[in-house]
């Protein structure tokens, strides 16, 4: 019997076998609050305090510096919100393929005083070099530039980035949510590279929905989002996600054990399906960039994408769209606008993201049936006409 194969682990991953056992007495019988000084909150405050370090190890940053959070848009939204805050209000710049939960707190700094700046990408959607020299002789005070994209994969040289942008005296964030579990992440190198923050996330590598984090230099202040008991060096109130932290330091452990292993072994796989792909005259976004070994944006003639995904997953493969949709008001995706694609392409584009679970057989049957399904689709396309 054909199991459904899941083909989207950018949106999210299965939790790892390992993070659960690890998470489940501090959902049972560990239910202490960490700020508790008795045992139980003893317990809970050491589980929290080990679980910041395997977390500060995978990156290569110091437990102390790492601020835990619900998730990536608040990790995000920390950091923007909480140093314009801290700044007069300036140049802030962002790249525009960042993700919504950077973009858009971006736009409410620019309505409370701060001169937004988007920067432009090159076709393959990489930060066009040219035009971050013109941001730059602005002196903007605040930079976010994403490490790797979600919807392409693209990588950013975020070291290059973070230096030249070093002598205006801007802080500079980057958002690492897809790239950390799939390339080297090394926080103490890009830190001396210029970069002050990083945002990880547990549910993109193997651990549970509700926890991650901003890794932040201790010399960046910044005013915390939500106030309260003075949790987290007092930058993130709120009793702490104790279980959800733990399964967050052992994903973050295995992943940086499997690093190596798991990006050939899924490069391999994402060049045997670019190969299939492209030979049903797919066009590959960024595929002349450095990617995520795991990330295949494609779309294919006469296709939309939203279509297809729903065909697909009725198939039983589950992808994404690369297309914000609503019925009354369709848009293409907003990174691949930035990137020039024509909008009728960029409408076609769908997202394959491998993960650990992935397999040979599972990428041969997908390539078998995203076959059919288009030339179903094309079909009656041209009957339509």
């Amino acid at each position: 019997m054909f199991a459904p194969v899941y083909l989207d682990h950018n949106a999210t991953t299965p939790l790892d076998p390992a993070v659960l056992d690890a998470m489940m007495p501090w959902l049972t019988g560990q239910f202490g609050n960490p700020s508790s000084r008795h045992e139980y909150g003893r317990a809970a405050r050491r589980a929290v305090d080990e679980a910041r370090a395997r977390v500060a190890a995978a990156i290569g940053a110091h437990a102390t510096e790492i601020v835990f959070t619900s998730g990536g848009s608040e990790a995000n939204n920390l950091f923007v919100k909480g140093a314009a805050a801290c700044r007069k209000p300036g140049v802030l710049a962002v790249s525009a393929v960042e993700h919504p939960c950077v973009g858009k707190p971006a736009g409410q700094l620019a309505r409370r005083g701060w001169t937004l700046r988007t920067l432009a990408v090159d076709a393959q959607g990489r930060v066009d070099a040219e035009a971050y020299r013109e941001v730059l002789a602005e002196r903007p005070q605040l930079v976010s530039v994403m490490l790797a994209n979600n919807e392409t994969g693209v990588l950013q040289d975020v070291a290059s980035l973070a230096s030249a942008a070093r002598p205006a005296g801007a802080w500079f964030h980057t958002d690492a949510v897809q790239a950390v579990g799939k390339i080297a992440v090394d926080f103490r190198a890009l830190n001396a590279a210029g970069v002050h923050a990083l945002t990880l996330s547990a549910h993109k590598i193997g651990g549970p929905k509700g926890a991650a984090a901003l890794v932040l230099d201790k010399r960046v202040e910044l005013e915390p989002l939500i106030a309260g008991g003075g949790h987290e060096r007092g930058l993130r109130s709120g009793t702490e996600n104790v279980a959800a932290i733990v399964g967050f330091g052992v994903a973050c452990e295995l992943a940086a054990q499997r690093l190596d292993e798991r990006a050939t072994r899924i490069r391999a796989l994402r060049d045997a399906l670019e190969t299939g792909l492209r030979a049903m005259g797919a066009r590959l976004f960024g595929d002349g960039a450095e990617r995520l070994p795991n990330t295949t944006y494609f779309s294919l003639p006469d296709l939309d994408g939203e279509t297809l995904v729903g065909h697909l997953d009725r198939a039983g493969f589950a992808v994404a769209s690369g297309a914000a949709c609503s019925s009354a008001n369709p848009e293409p995706s907003h990174v691949l606008r930035a990137m020039g694609v024509p909008g009728e392409i960029a409408r076609g584009a769908v997202r394959v993201s491998l993960g650990s679970g992935s397999t040979e057989r599972q990428v041969e049957d997908f390539l078998r049936t995203l076959r059919e399904t288009a030339k179903k689709l094309q079909h009656l396309t041209a009957i339509a006409v």
